[in-house]
């Protein structure tokens, strides 16, 4: 095996193109490629490799991720703003709509009318439990709580909650508490979005 066989085959191109080379490896893998042109191709052949496998085994981002990240930031500049923080009551099967007027005739608790998939407004929040305003245009992906309780009431719209195959369906005035370690979705049955208060309370 010639010099430039056994540098491909030590490893260290591959480690070079994940970026976890040494200082030491990476200027040896330069000084290489820029002397040998067969080193230049199995580099450029290795990257294109590891690119293809990065795409073909990529996984999309839950969609919920993104408005639940906006809706804390939101909550914690309304904060900022002089906003007072309040515990809203916790849900349960004896909850009524009236339970929720005064966050629910607030004029800045709306979704925008082009909002994609989620919208979300935080209202309470503390060490136990995550109360918000969630809008639901057509439905949530699959999940499974472990570490959390999470309970929802209808507002506006109607749903379905599917909890392991069970249909659920829902309408306003309804709670629903989602059981721990079941796999669930939320799927809209209404022509408008399905507005819910969603509470999350650690288990």
């Amino acid at each position: 095996m010639n010099k430039v066989e056994e540098f491909i085959n030590s490893g260290v191109l591959e480690v070079y193109v994940m970026g976890s080379a040494t200082a030491e490896e990476s200027a040896e893998v330069e000084s290489m490629v820029a002397l040998y042109p067969e080193i230049r191709t199995e580099l450029k052949q290795i990257a294109e490799t590891l690119e293809q496998y990065a795409t073909l085994n990529a996984v999309d981002p839950d969609v919920t991720i993104k408005p639940l990240l906006l809706g804390i930031i939101d909550y914690e500049n309304r904060l900022k703003n002089g906003e007072k923080a309040f515990s809203p009551p916790m849900l349960n099967p004896t909850s009524r709509l009236d339970d929720f007027a005064d966050v629910l005739k607030r004029e800045d608790m709306v979704a925008p009318e082009d909002f994609k998939d989620f919208f979300v407004k935080i209202f309470g929040y503390n060490e136990n439990a995550m109360t918000a305003l969630v809008w639901i245009r057509k439905r949530s992906p699959l999940e499974v709580h472990n570490h959390e309780h999470e309970n929802f009431f209808i507002v506006e719209g109607s749903c379905d909650i599917v909890v392991d195959g069970e249909v659920n369906s829902l309408v306003p005035g309804n709670y629903f508490s989602i059981p721990l370690h079941k796999s669930h979705e939320v799927i809209v049955t209404s022509e408008i979005p399905c507005k819910v208060i969603l509470q999350r309370q650690a288990a």
